[in-house]
């Protein structure tokens, strides 16, 4: 397998946990995404939407973080990481949607603006990322994972821009259900970090 990534992406970071945790060998081959190589012909022949992160995997590119993590928990991980059960794979899907939703333009957004100089309104993506940490902590509160009680691609989908959620200046100290979340998340076994995680 050959993984396209970018060492300050969280998206990409998101596959590297993964494939860390399913004790995975890969090739990492580094984007240069300041440089616009992403959006260069010979990337968009992998991924026409100009976006890492993208995985090579048996004769195929798979490209967006989901659909990666989806394949990987589905291809290696069986029923542990991705359920086959509707209401159990529902309940995975569910954390899916919310991390590339609130957590993408809450969180993730507010980290681009202010590590990154990205254009856009720090005030209102730091909210959205308030709302995602409130909505966190009051399912983690009464949860020891985001779903079916055990670790998945839930969690695995969500936790790195929480984590990375301080360099969008927006504190984790109001949430100590999502900071012992982390905690277990950071003890599982193969686990890897990235610049910038708080690690708990």
């Amino acid at each position: 397998m050959k993984l396209y990534d970018r060492e300050t992406s969280g998206n990409s970071y998101k596959i590297r946990l993964f494939l860390a945790l399913l004790k995975l060998k890969y090739e990492k081959v580094t984007v240069d995404t300041a440089a616009g190589e992403q959006k260069q012909a010979w990337f968009l022949r992998m991924n026409p939407r100009g976006q890492i992160p993208v995985l090579e995997a048996e004769g195929k590119y798979i490209w967006d973080s989901t659909a990666i993590l989806v394949y990987l928990g589905r291809r290696y991980g069986g029923e542990s990481w991705l359920p086959l059960d509707a209401a159990d794979m529902a309940e995975v899907a569910q954390w899916l949607a919310m991390a590339q939703n609130e957590i993408m333009y809450g969180l993730a957004r507010a980290r681009a603006i202010v590590a990154f100089g990205r254009k856009a309104d720090l005030s209102e993506a730091q909210a959205a990322g308030q709302n995602a940490l409130n909505v966190l902590e009051q399912h983690l509160q009464r949860h020891t994972w985001l779903a079916v009680g055990r670790p998945t691609i839930a969690d695995v989908a969500c936790y790195p821009y929480v984590a990375l959620a301080e360099q969008g200046k927006i504190s984790l100290d109001p949430y100590p259900a999502v900071l012992s979340w982390m905690k277990r998340i950071q003890s599982l076994n193969g686990f890897v970090g990235m610049p910038g995680l708080r690690l708990v």
